[in-house]
């Protein structure tokens, strides 16, 4: 079938910040329920609104001596701290805000405005210096282009406790902890603050905000959504809304890695690619595997011109490693096999709903999920070599092993997995009586079965619907429900 592809969504401006006293920073714990990043340790912060666009157009005279894309930023910020920790800038200092003004601003945006306006708070900015502008890599439909903050804060947080919090915990640590933490994967924190705290610790914390905001650091250099996790996002030919395919390095800089899913065929692709590994090599690693997860084609990319980027063997199951032409070392992975990076185990699990001879990988990071789920769109189980009976039970098994993050093929990492795969699971079992309550009903045609089937889901994709019902007719037939 022919589908149209996707286009990577241009990133919304947005601004953070790390507050800072002595060599501690701020982190704040964002809660639970909410959708993006759930129990995450991240800096205040937040989108820009139009709201701050129209306060910042009323008064050109903001913030003179900075850049069009900096004055916004800023705008925002001072908005967000007040929302966020309760904290508002005041002539040479930051102070906590009163909190009638804040609930003003919390129950309307506007009045920021009216409160700046009528001199009640103030929009000093002196200190509030730029350390990194970092954007969202084309992983999913929302993209920020973040200014990353800093400024000295000697008042205490005051966190939101009302309607709809961000945050429910806040603490102070030294760079050096909280990375360590991360790494021992007591504490969660998004790619960019990784990013932000390694580069602090190539000198004192003084030192190295002088040297980043003298030249703001902008390139992802290391996308980790987990400890010995690094995502590189290739642009592929895949299905809408992804435009890109997750290649996964795993292990640590130094020490042995492997490369899953180097799906590089474009040009852009391949350079991207060989960039990042020449920076492995430079950093001292090995490269001693390259796993394909599937035989998909949206996950193994050009091996003609990948072999003249790096060489290493090619780890796969049975029906990959039949399915792809290769004259070197191989190695067959099976359900249950396991290898050893620097002491990390990743386990190996066969999960062959989506596609014959799929893989996944599990360690104390999460799970290396590959066409299982994700965040944002579908997984499709084709019906010429998909087994829905088998997708809905490697869902299970997955969840079963209650892994703290998903890192799929496609798309941002997934924060909570449970709640995501009991989601899937909720919705194939539902789809699958769907599709029998449509037979048992007499219908044979396969568009009447698709249109009954999909009643809930009109504006699916006509073709993938088609092929999902044939999907689960399949599963019913092979289950004895249907002949």
């Amino acid at each position: 079938m022919e589908v149209a592809r996707a286009k990577p969504h241009a990133p919304r401006p947005s601004a953070s910040v790390m507050l800072r006293r002595g060599s501690e920073i701020l982190v704040c714990h964002r809660v639970s329920t909410v959708p993006s990043f759930p129990d995450y340790w991240a800096f205040p912060g937040g989108g820009v609104s139009r709201t701050d666009r129209a306060a910042l157009e009323g008064h050109p005279e903001w913030f003179a001596d900075r850049d069009q894309d900096e004055r916004v930023a800023l705008v925002a910020l001072m908005r967000e701290m007040i929302e966020e920790v309760g904290i508002v800038p005041s002539p040479n200092r930051l102070k906590q805000i009163e909190n009638e003004n804040r609930m003003q601003i919390l129950q309307d945006k506007t009045a920021w405005l009216r409160l700046v306006e009528s001199g009640e708070i103030s929009i000093e900015d002196e200190g509030f210096v730029v350390i990194s502008e970092r954007t969202t890599p084309p992983l999913a439909p929302l993209r920020f282009r973040n200014h990353f903050f800093t400024v000295e804060c000697a008042v205490e947080p005051i966190l939101h406790s009302g309607e709809r919090p961000e945050f429910d915990e806040y603490r102070w640590a030294t760079p050096r902890r909280l990375l360590d933490e991360w790494m021992a994967n007591e504490i969660r924190l998004p790619p960019p603050l990784v990013m932000i705290l390694r580069e602090l610790l190539e000198d004192t914390i003084e030192n190295s905000i002088a040297r980043m905001s003298s030249t703001p650091p902008r390139k992802n250099t290391r996308i980790e959504f987990g400890p010995g996790v690094e995502c590189l996002p290739l642009p592929t030919d895949t299905l809408p809304p992804s435009t890109h395919t997750n290649c996964y390095i795993l292990g640590v800089p130094g020490g042995d890695r492997v490369i899953i899913d180097p799906a590089a065929k474009c040009v852009d692709g391949l350079t991207q690619l060989q960039e990042k590994v020449d920076s492995i090599l430079e950093e001292g690693s090995t490269i001693v595997g390259t796993i394909f997860t599937h035989r998909h084609q949206d996950h193994i990319g050009d091996l003609e011109a990948i072999s003249q980027l790096y060489t290493a063997p090619i780890w796969g199951s049975h029906e990959t490693l039949d399915s792809i032409s290769t004259h070197g070392e191989t190695r067959l992975l099976q359900d249950g096999d396991l290898f050893n990076l620097d002491g990390v185990i990743w386990n190996v699990i066969e999960t062959h709903g989506h596609c014959p001879g799929q893989l996944a990988f599990v360690s104390h990071a999460g799970i290396v999920s590959a066409d299982n789920v994700a965040q944002v769109g579908t997984i499709l189980v084709p019906s010429g070599e998909g087994d829905m009976t088998a997708y809905i039970r490697d869902l299970k098994r997955l969840r079963d092993y209650k892994p703290r993050l998903l890192f799929p093929g496609h798309g941002p990492v997934v924060t909570n997995p449970e709640k995501l795969l009991s989601h899937y699971i909720r919705h194939r079992e539902k789809r699958h009586e769907a599709v029998f309550d449509a037979w048992e009903s007499g219908l044979r045609d396969i568009d009447d079965l698709s249109q009954a089937a999909y009643l809930d889901t009109p504006d699916a994709h006509p073709l993938l619907k088609l092929d999902q019902t044939k999907s689960h007719l399949k599963a019913l037939r092979n289950e004895g429900r249907i002949v």
